[in-house]
């Protein structure tokens, strides 16, 4: 695998120094640069598209859920990853819909942010394991953006929606693959059907497509006393 190419969007340069000089130390990734707002990335990824972004929700001007939409029309095979020094709800959601492949606290450990990278650019979902099921809860419901998204469902094989479900409770590919008893390489082959088939650009994506859509379903799960869901 090459190089991963990682930009850094936050107006906190303490925050965005300290991510460079932690990513510069390691092999295999690429600083980017880092910008303060999402005008500014804007501007930057116009020149050369990073393979993972770091996106602060908070920003100033243009908020990260709409300069996340922006960046992935001009970079569509980017991994947004969200950053924020908290996780509300409402926005994470907002973000996700965007096509941020999950997120990340800031106050996560360094190690922690290099594996979230890492997994960002495999194409993984990059949600804390018990944290997915929530999420999709919330997110199963929302508008859908498509009028054709059941047609396109419909076209999903056995194997395909079998593959998605098993996504939905947190797994990563490996983890999925030794569940299926299938390869690594086999899923993701599946997986790079399902996205063309759906017109879709990550795995998050193409498990929520197909989770409104009826294909498949969440892990059994009862609500808490906050009303969201804990899988079993």
């Amino acid at each position: 695998m090459s190089e991963i190419r990682v930009l850094v969007v936050d107006d906190h340069r303490m925050f965005a120094d300290a991510i460079e000089v932690l990513l510069r130390g390691e092999p295999g990734i690429t600083w980017a640069g880092a910008a303060a707002s999402g005008e500014e990335a804007m501007d930057m990824v116009a020149a050369g598209c990073p393979d993972v972004v770091l996106m602060d929700i908070d920003l100033p001007g243009m908020d990260g859920v709409e300069a996340t939409r922006r960046l992935l029309e001009i970079c569509p095979d980017s991994r947004v990853v969200a950053i924020s020094a908290l996780q509300p709800d409402r926005v994470l959601t907002r973000v996700i819909e965007a096509g941020a492949v999950g997120f990340v606290a800031k106050s996560r450990a360094a190690d922690e942010l290099l594996k979230t990278i890492l997994r960002a650019a495999a194409g993984e979902i990059v949600l804390p394991e018990h944290d997915l099921p929530n999420v999709l809860h919330r997110l199963q419901h929302s508008k859908h953006r498509r009028e054709e998204s059941q047609e396109l469902a419909n076209r999903l094989t056995s194997r395909e929606i079998q593959i998605l479900e098993a996504f939905t409770g947190g797994r990563n590919t490996q983890e999925v693959a030794q569940a299926l008893v299938l390869s690594a390489h086999t899923v993701n082959s599946h997986l790079r059907s399902v996205m063309a088939k759906l017109g879709v650009r990550s795995k998050l994506e193409a498990v929520l497509f197909a989770l409104r859509n009826g294909a498949i379903q969440l892990p059994r799960s009862d609500p808490d006393e906050t009303g969201h869901t804990d899988a079993r």
